[in-house]
């Protein structure tokens, strides 16, 4: 009846593309998010593949980026995401000690310690039947290697949930969640907040260590625009054109650092931007309520992931204003060189304007001189032709013809003079 979008059925799909499942209690997870980079698909996948033969399971496609499947021993659930893989490990069933024989334990060694990339979360949920107005923290401490626990009610109180947010000697984390009346879907649920919850907040931190690198290079680039600044604001006195020079190529290699501390950090601060956010989500969505005489657990978090994610956009926000600072200081001395430039050129015009006058004065100099010289010769050949009519007998004596001759030939020259000038004149004018 209508044409569909060729990408409609994928879109909506997204919705249901990774579901949370359902958690029978009692249960125990185990969860590893492995940070594997953009480009190691592959790897990951014949990893998966390798496990799903070793229990003899179909593996998935090799175009997948979620995979389920009941490996017996436990429940298999894997995941790609764009800079790492998970992996839930998820073993059904009565347990006497929490963490004792989590759902880990029955994967392969082997194939655990030859897994692709770098586990950056690993943690257990240990989700037991019980009555969740039983909430001893005392009790709860003892899973927990007597540390100091965190915790609150979930699933508006019908279920409790303590963790100490520390790495144990097996190097997972520990979460116990209590319950007896919650649904396994709403079980599910709340154990995939946990577990995005932890994964996102450390995939976040990764940003911390390298704005901690990065901040003193920031500071040093801020010291040194700042001199730069405090120099263009001086006289240039006779400094001239080689203090410019010195300050654009300080400026040059100052943008350039900036550049470069920008482009090592961008990435890795956005992407913790995108998962801050997510934890914030996570932690909201858990509805976590307050036991009496214990801190909750996602206050807990976000009192310290916070200041982290603080201390990153503070950075990201000193490198924006580092490079609008250079670039206005740019500016600034580009304005300066322009100044300088115009008052060179005024310069320039002066002199140019003074060797014109000049000309001009002895132009008419030289014009006078011209005249002089001209009706010098003109009066001079009146008297040798005055002198030879004499000879013929003419009785005009030659010096009085020079004479009389002078002043019409020294005018006559000077308005042919004055008529050439202003011809040339005429012609070099412009149009």
């Amino acid at each position: 009846m209508f044409k569909d979008h060729p990408l409609r059925d994928s879109l909506a799909a997204e919705l249901h593309a990774r579901p949370h499942g359902a958690v029978h209690t009692p249960a125990e997870v185990s969860h590893l998010a492995v940070r594997t980079g953009e480009t190691s698909a592959a790897a990951d996948f014949s990893h998966l593949t390798a496990l799903c033969s070793h229990f003899q399971v179909a593996p998935p496609a090799s175009d997948s980026t979620l995979f389920a499947a009941d490996m017996g021993a436990f429940r298999l659930k894997w995941e790609r995401h764009t800079e790492f893989s998970a992996y839930t490990f998820i073993k059904e069933g009565h347990f006497d000690t929490p963490f004792k024989q989590p759902a880990i334990a029955a994967v392969p060694v082997d194939w655990l310690s030859s897994i692709p990339g770098e586990v950056i979360s690993a943690l257990h949920i240990a989700i037991e039947r019980g009555d969740t107005n039983d909430r001893s923290t005392d009790q709860a401490a003892r899973v927990f290697d007597n540390n100091s626990v965190v915790g609150g009610l979930l699933a508006d109180g019908k279920a409790v949930w303590w963790t100490d947010f520390r790495i144990h000697a097996d190097r997972f984390s520990r979460f116990l969640f209590r319950t007896d009346t919650v649904s396994t879907e709403t079980t599910g649920r709340l154990a995939q907040r946990i577990i995005e919850m932890e994964t996102y907040r450390l995939m976040a931190m990764l940003a911390l260590p390298i704005a901690r690198d990065a901040r003193p290079r920031v500071s040093a680039a801020e010291s040194e625009l700042s001199q730069i600044l405090g120099q263009l604001a001086e006289d240039r006195g006779d400094r001239g054109d080689s203090d410019d020079r010195a300050l654009l190529a300080d400026l040059t290699r100052l943008a350039a650092e900036t550049e470069n501390i920008t482009g090592l950090v961008a990435y890795r601060f956005n992407a913790s931007r995108a998962y801050q956010e997510i934890v914030r989500q996570r932690v909201e969505a858990l509805r976590e309520q307050r036991i009496p005489g214990l801190q909750p657990a996602g206050s807990f978090l976000l009192t310290r992931f916070e200041p982290a994610m603080e201390t990153c956009d503070n950075l990201s926000r000193r490198l924006e204003n580092l490079s609008a600072r250079i670039a206005r200081a740019g500016n600034l001395l580009r304005t300066r060189v322009d100044v300088a430039l115009e008052e060179q050129n005024r310069d320039l015009l002066r002199s140019m304007n003074r060797r014109a006058q000049l000309q001009l004065r002895l132009q008419q100099t030289v014009e006078g001189l011209s005249v002089a010289a001209i009706s010098y010769y003109v009066v001079s050949l009146v008297i040798y032709l005055a002198k030879g009519a004499k000879t013929l007998g003419s009785p005009v004596d030659p010096h009085l013809a020079g004479m009389i001759a002078l002043p019409l030939v020294a005018g006559g020259v000077w308005i042919g003079v004055r008529r050439v000038r202003h011809a040339l004149n005429g012609k070099n004018r412009p149009e």
